[in-house]
């Protein structure tokens, strides 16, 4: 007995030492599962929900209305619309090429809508809308409504895009919007940028204050499953709208200069003289700028690029021409300031004047004879504005057409603005290395030569004699509530003198017999205008078509005619509005060029938008 109970004593032993380090292990292993569990739950609790939150919630951001593009009195030139889509959800069919065959056979759906939606599906998770079609009428809309039951996976949608009710009229000066592309994140960090299908401004006044008219996202929390699907919205927080931009612009006068341009390559604007603000820029033939927001097709943009007309560019800022003849009033300013052309000074003009072995010609073959600067001007003879630029000499003269606003931006609010060049001599040995020549001042003077000028220039120059103001053109003059003040214009640094001389004889052009625009003046009382024609040659006169007869341009094919130019401003007596115009190889007889200004200003003075109500103040600072 006694050895049984000490082995069973042993055995005894042995199993408690086992319980025990058991018991202690689980014991163990449980502190240590409760600490964890404590420090996941109690300690880390709240990070590890918001961790589950942010996998179990998703914000998404929402486009913002962009903002709207008006006119002085409040008319939309540019807003958002309504945008009828079919989108597709490719989970919900069984054959995406069948269900696109379907739908194909319910609406038109072309090969390139087609390749872009198959491209986007195979970018994108099944269960992600992608957008087949977009800008359907509402018919279309209508249609694929009713025929729903029939097409699975199909869905009918509502959206905004942009839209430009006045299209062409207003496209250079309004731009277009278009994809974001990877250039236009290099200096913009903007989420929204990131958006599908989002548009910002590329061209025009879109394209400038597009910071402003974007506005800022809004914000959508949706609940999704594990895969990312939507399960359900759980709220929003709207966007902030973009701000709305009011321009200077008067839209019934831009649409009747766009009008009255036609067809014809030509740049036009209309300015008012003591306030700066442009009031029509018009640059024909132009494009419906809502062909780059819906999408445009290669045809489409072959057509457009194609065209020599070149009605993609903006030619009242981007276009640079000799101003030929439109020149002369600077250089008859810039004489009579530097005590060239005082009082009885003229020149004889037998048709042409020599300069070492050069003759250079006076447009009359005959002559005009004994011109004075009235004359000069009135009948645009070369021959006095070649001697008096010889006088003058090519700095003075490129003072003060500097003065007048040439040879540098002008600041309008529109990108794309070109310089243009106004010689003198530190410019020609800067450029080409080599010393200005005399000749080259004679041909300078005639707006000839190195001298190259924008349209919107030249309307520049036209409102600063006018009003003998230092203005500047603006077309922005709201963004939102805010405007940027503008100072008084100071007085322009020519002579009282100097400039009614140069007023009086382009009073002549029109309203005297035998001034160059005579034949087209406006026989209205109190609205005649007065002007400065102007004739820049393309292509090289030789001396033998000279001795045979210069052919007509109207004999010579459209691109070897001459430039047509016109600046103008009205009232005479007491000048409103300017306006300028370039028609490109456009120099025939019946001046159409001229017939356009003429009714541009009419129409202007008729209609006076400076004595209509605007949407905004208006002052002339």
């Amino acid at each position: 007995m006694a050895l049984f109970d000490l082995k069973d004593k042993s055995r005894y032993a042995t199993f408690s030492r086992r319980a025990f380090l058991l018991t202690g292990g689980m014991t163990g292993v449980f502190a240590a599962l409760t600490a964890r569990l404590y420090q996941l739950q109690i300690v880390d609790g709240r990070d590890f929900m918001t961790a589950a939150d942010a996998n179990r919630v998703n914000q998404r951001l929402i486009a913002p209305a962009r903002g709207r593009i008006l006119d002085r009195f409040g008319i939309e030139l540019a807003n958002d619309r309504r945008n009828y889509r079919v989108l597709l959800i490719p989970e919900q069919v069984g054959s995406v090429k069948d269900s696109l065959n379907a739908l194909s056979r319910v609406i038109a759906i072309t090969d390139q809508q087609r390749e872009k939606a198959l491209h986007m599906i195979a970018q994108n998770k099944p269960f992600i809308p992608v957008s087949v079609i977009e800008n359907l009428s509402w018919e279309d809309f209508a249609r694929v409504n009713l025929h729903l039951p029939y097409l699975p996976g199909v869905l009918p949608d509502v959206g905004e895009t942009r839209d430009y009710p006045f299209s062409a009229a207003l496209a250079h000066v309004l731009g277009y919007v278009a994809a974001v592309g990877p250039e236009d994140k290099q200096d913009d960090n903007d989420m929204l940028l990131d958006l599908p299908g989002f548009r910002i401004g590329k061209r025009g006044i879109e394209k400038k204050f597009d910071r402003e008219v974007r506005g800022q996202a809004g914000i959508a929390r949706e609940e999704v499953n594990a895969y990312g699907r939507v399960i359900r919205e759980l709220g929003r927080e709207p966007g902030v709208p973009g701000k709305d931009v009011y321009l200077t612009i008067d839209y019934q006068l831009q649409k009747f200069t766009h009008e009255r341009l036609g067809a014809e390559s030509a740049a036009c604007a209309v300015m008012d003289v003591d306030s700066g603000d442009v009031l029509a820029l018009a640059s024909t033939p132009s494009f419906d700028p809502n062909l780059f927001n819906t999408g445009i097709n290669s045809t489409q943009w072959r057509a457009l690029t194609s065209d020599d007309h070149t009605p993609l560019m903006n030619k009242v800022l981007s276009g640079v021409y000799p101003p030929g003849s439109t020149f002369k009033p600077a250089v008859a300013l810039a004489a009579v300031e530097a005590g060239v052309a005082v009082p009885g000074y003229s020149v004889f003009c037998s048709g042409g004047v020599t300069l070492g072995n050069h003759e250079f010609h006076c447009w009359k073959r005959g002559g005009h004879g004994q011109v004075d600067l009235h004359k000069a001007i009135q009948q645009s003879c070369d021959v006095f504005f070649y001697e008096t630029a010889r006088r003058l000499g090519i700095d003075a003269i490129a003072a003060a057409a500097r003065k007048l606003g040439l040879g540098a931006p002008t600041g309008i609010e529109i990108p794309g603005e070109r310089a243009g060049t106004i010689p003198d001599a530190e410019w020609k040995e800067a450029t080409y290395g080599v010393p200005w020549q005399q000749g080259e001042t004679l041909v300078a003077g005639i707006g000839q030569g190195y001298v190259l000028v924008t349209p919107i220039q030249l309307c520049t120059l036209a409102a600063r004699i006018a009003s003998g103001k230092n203005v500047s053109p603006r077309i922005a003059h709201n963004v939102g509530d805010a405007r940027e003040p503008r100072p008084t214009p100071e007085p322009l640094a020519f002579s009282d003198d100097a400039l009614a001389a140069v007023r009086s004889g382009m009073s002549a052009v029109a309203n005297e017999a035998g001034g160059t625009a005579y034949a087209w003046r406006i026989p209205d009382a109190g609205f005649e205008m007065a002007g400065k024609t102007g004739t820049a040659q393309v292509r090289v006169i030789t001396k033998e078509e000279r001795l045979h007869g210069v052919q007509k341009n109207e004999n010579l094919p459209w691109n070897l005619r001459d430039h047509a130019l016109f600046i103008a401003f009205a009232p005479t007596d007491k000048p409103r509005y300017a306006c300028a115009i370039v028609m490109e190889h456009g120099a025939v007889a019946d001046h159409p060029h001229v017939q356009m200004v003429r009714d541009i200003l009419l129409f202007a003075q008729k209609r006076d938008p400076r004595r209509l109500q605007t949407a905004y103040p208006v002052t002339t600072a």
